[in-house]
């Protein structure tokens, strides 16, 4: 996995809900995201950057996070993020610190590798989980899953229960789809001209 570094540094929590709110909405007018790091011997509060959050949220990349807050460094993945529903900017971002002995749980991009044959046979192949989910220690989590397509014929599909990959355990439904070789209107009429 890619590791990425981002800096931040910590603020206190008004004890006032009106305080809290105002203050939060000034760290977000002067370019801030407010952010909160859990899994750690406690809860910190910190201040990132929008512009220091931008390479970590607008990929499709994930990574580890070697996450800076006033000179003490974690490491950490991106856990929770919140967006404006109108103007789409980041409003706050959840952190989870990691370590090497704890596993975790973290969506992982899928990527299909191969020709299918059913794609050969004029069928349409379809990517219906973009990402899965997946438990294991982060130093074992990949950039990405790879899925081999090639065996795949017309109308046929790959689920999950059907993946394995080593030190991952996977946490989505077993009979989910993750992808599949649909039948196009071109591909019916073929397999009806031959059947006849």
């Amino acid at each position: 996995m890619r590791s990425i570094e981002v800096k931040g540094s910590a603020r206190t929590i008004a004890e006032r809900s009106s305080e809290q709110a105002r203050a939060l909405k000034e760290i977000r007018n002067n370019g801030g995201v407010p952010c909160v790091l859990y899994g750690g011997d406690e809860i910190v509060h910190f201040t990132v950057s929008a512009e220091g959050l931008r390479n970590l949220v607008f990929t499709p990349h994930i990574y580890v996070v070697d996450l800076t807050i006033d000179n003490k460094t974690v490491k950490a993945i991106m856990k929770d993020i919140q967006f404006h529903p109108v103007k789409d900017n980041v409003l706050h971002v959840d952190f989870l610190q990691i370590d090497d002995i704890k596993p975790i749980v973290m969506e992982v991009p899928v990527q299909m590798e191969g020709l299918a044959e059913g794609v050969k046979a004029g069928g349409k192949l379809v990517l219906q989980s973009r990402k899965l989910k997946v438990k294991a220690l982060y130093t074992a989590i990949p950039e990405k899953l790879i899925v081999n397509v090639a065996h795949l014929g017309l109308g046929k599909t790959v689920k999950v229960g059907e993946l394995s990959y080593e030190g991952l355990e996977l946490l989505n439904a077993k009979d989910a789809v993750v992808c599949a070789v649909k039948l196009t209107r071109a591909a019916r009429g073929a397999a009806a001209a031959a059947g006849k």
